[in-house]
Parts: C-alpha cells; structure tokens; sequence
C-alpha cells in the first residue's frame, strides 16, 4: 500500500535549538531531516517531504517570509501533500497561524507545531509535538479546517490559540474558546465540525505597517501623535478593559481615524470588547462615533495582521 504524502517544513525555534557546550545557551541548529530522526513512527505513517525553509528564532519572523512559507506550502499540496506542517517558534506561533490562516486556499490542513523544549533537553517535547501534528495534518478530520496548531496534545484553531505561559508545557490555550480537539492514543478527535472559511487573497505590496500601542495607566500620548506622519497604514489599540482608552487617547484616535483604520481590542487576554455599554469619554460608544473599530474577540496582535493584510490589499494612500 502506498503511503500518503506529507510536507514539513522547518523554520527554526525551540525544536530546532540545542546548546554547542554545556555553559551556552541553545541556539537553532537541528534541520528538518535530523527532526525527522527523532521521530522516527512518522516513516511508518507517510512519505515525507521535508525542507528546511529557515533556522532562526521565531521573534525575527517577517510577513514576507510567511509570505514565501505560504508558497512553499501551495506547492506541497499540488504537488500532492495530503497536509502540510510548519514548525517553528512558540513565542509568534500563533502569529504566523493566524497569518497563514487569512491566507491559505486549500482543504489540505496546514498545521503549525513547536516545542517549549530544545531538542537538547533530556525531556525534548518536539518529537512528539512533530508526530502529533503530522497525524493531524493526514486525518480527513482535519480537511477544511485551514490552519492548525498542535502542541501538547491539544488541537488548537488559529483563530483563538494564544500563548498564555512563557515556559510551561501547556502554553497553548484558546482562552474563552478551548482546543478545537485533542490526540488520544494517536489518534485526532475533534469536537466540532469544521466551520465555514472565507480566506482573504495574497496582499499585492508589502511596504506598509500597522502600529501597536497599549493603553496603560496615566500614559502619554508621545507615539500617538506621530503614527500618521511616521506613515503608518493603520492603528491597532491594546485598549483597557472591553475596549476603553483615557480622555487624551481618545481625542488623538479621533484625529488619526480621520486618516488611516483605528481599532482597538481589549488588553485583558479573554473576552471581548463592548459595543453599546459604556458611554464615557474614552468608552467603546465615545470611540466608535470617532470612527474608531471595536475588535471584538480577536486579540490586538492578530489585528494587527489582518489590517496588514487587508491594507495590502490596496493601493498605498498618499
């Protein structure tokens, strides 16, 4: 029997680190065909090809380079990849996630995995981590649920996984939401259907940037004032609460949503923005009638990413 195919590739993190002498702190260093030795039931399960695409830490990612991991990836699966897997980096896993999830087109899942363990630690948790996602990337399940990340047996839906603890095993989280699924005895069980996906197309330039600023106590408006003459695209408020900023914040987010798109998210981590509760100079009412955007549930960094690339979209303003 013909085993089905699968792709990897490689990006670097905490999967590929290993310490060069005891007294060093680990660096990436291991490739995609040394990770595949590690695990080595995956050969029994598929063919697999696997390509190191980078070997860096996953906080020098850029959006062009998941732009170029995103045509990786497109390649594997009309060259015939039943899924595709992506490992790198846990401190913008989910990130790089919710980027390629906008993006990607095909019913094939693409599923990210790391590891909060170097390959050179003596409980390395990345081979299982590589096994579990390339299980998932080969079940018919996981057919249309777009991008997917899976981390310490858990099946996490790009949309809602953060990272909610800097060093422990169980990093992953859906906060408000819960795993999409989970891996018992090699085997994925999901828990609800896969839901409708209407992804967006490739951004046509890549010159832009949106800026990130967090409402934080008694906070100057410095970096505020600068944002549209710095050029930015668009704005995205790490705000107070369901959504609120002080009175001098929200006096320049007016100013600057007159110019370029303004959200603003909640900073708490679980929850969303209020709409229609709070009146208060600084409240979600004052704000929206500002032209400012509630973010709902979606966190501040990944609207971030999705004004990025709805704003390559378009033509750059002037």
């Amino acid at each position: 029997m013909t085993l089905p195919l699968i792709a990897i590739g490689a990006l670097g993190g905490t999967l590929s680190m290993k310490a060069s002498r005891p007294d060093a702190g680990v660096t990436p260093a291991v490739d995609a065909q040394a990770m595949l030795q590690a695990v080595p039931p995956l050969a029994q399960l598929a063919q697999v090809h696997a390509d190191t695409l980078h070997l860096i830490p996953s906080a020098s990612l850029t959006f062009k380079q998941l732009l170029d991991v995103l045509a990786w990836a497109d390649i594997q699966v009309q060259a015939g990849a039943q899924g595709v897997v992506i490992t790198q980096g846990t401190d913008t896993l989910e990130e790089s996630a919710w980027f390629l999830e906008l993006l990607w087109q095909h019913d094939a899942p693409l599923v990210f995995t790391g590891a909060m363990r170097a390959a050179s630690h003596v409980s390395a948790d990345g081979p299982g981590n590589l096994l579990n996602a390339a299980i998932v990337a080969l079940s018919p399940d996981s057919r249309g649920r777009g991008v997917l990340v899976v981390m310490n047996d858990d099946i996490h839906g790009a949309r809602w996984v953060r990272k909610t603890h800097a060093l422990a095993l169980d990093a992953f989280t859906s906060p408000g939401h819960g795993p999409l699924g989970v891996i018992v005895e090699g085997r994925p069980h999901f828990h609800h259907p896969a839901p409708s996906r209407k992804p967006l197309t490739t951004p046509a330039r890549t010159d832009h940037h949106v800026a990130l600023l967090e409402a934080t106590l008694d906070a100057d408006t410095l970096m505020l004032d600068q944002v549209v003459a710095l050029g930015y695209a668009a704005l995205v408020v790490n705000g107070f609460g369901a959504g609120h900023v002080s009175e001098p914040w929200a006096s320049r987010l007016g100013e600057i949503a007159r110019h370029i798109p303004v959200w603003v998210a909640t900073r708490t981590g679980e929850g969303s923005t209020a709409w229609a509760s709070y009146g208060f100079t600084g409240g979600e009412m004052d704000l929206q009638r500002r032209g400012v955007v509630m973010a709902g549930q979606l966190d501040a960094r990944k609207v971030r990413i999705l004004l990025w690339l709805l704003e390559g979209r378009s033509p750059a303003r002037h």
